[in-house]
């Protein structure tokens, strides 16, 4: 379940209660479905995948993304599977720990693990929002955020794109005042 907590001392477990908060700066969360399907439970099992399993893994979730290819333009998607031993890990989660924005909107998937994404309001407001198996979010293009992992170094996530040139982070000036 997503759990949100801000620097103004709120917290929700609830996701109408996020959304609601969340709307003011148009992101939007959703608790999608894990597909049941044996090949699907076994490679979600596996901590790292090799290509032809993370193609198999995709194909496991085709209607999720025939959807968003209808509703949201999508053009593209992968999976970016993280752990403990994926080389260059810590070099990785740097480029996204820092506060920052993107040309284009974020579109994830988790469908194992956990992560935090990081908000940060036009006010100076901050909201850390902790994604986990069968969270959908959709972060808006020049939303100011970061993300980073929990203690857990796990994560399973689909990205959706409707342009991969717009993934280049534009680091921001503000600093990171909640975890």
């Amino acid at each position: 379940m997503a759990y949100m907590t801000t620097t103004g001392g709120q917290f929700s477990e609830d996701t109408a209660a996020i959304n609601s908060y969340l709307e003011n700066i148009d992101v939007y969360l959703a608790k999608w479905p894990i597909p049941e399907s044996p090949e699907v439970s076994a490679l979600l099992e596996k901590p790292s995948l090799d290509e032809p399993e993370k193609e198999a893994l995709l194909k496991g979730f085709d209607e999720a993304f025939l959807r968003l290819q209808k509703e949201m333009n999508m053009k593209s998607r992968d999976l970016i599977v993280l752990h403990p031993g994926t080389p260059g890990l810590n070099e990785l989660l740097d480029r996204f720990a820092p506060c920052h924005t993107h040309d284009d909107e974020e579109v994830r998937y988790i469908i194992d693990g956990e992560g935090e994404f990081g908000f940060v309001f036009p006010s100076g407001e901050q909201a850390l929002l902790k994604v986990v198996q069968g969270d959908f979010i959709r972060i808006p293009k020049n939303t100011e955020h970061w993300f980073v992992l929990t203690q857990s170094r796990r994560i399973k996530a689909i990205r959706y794109f409707s342009d991969t040139s717009g993934w280049v982070p534009k680091y921001t000036a503000s600093k990171v005042r909640i975890s």
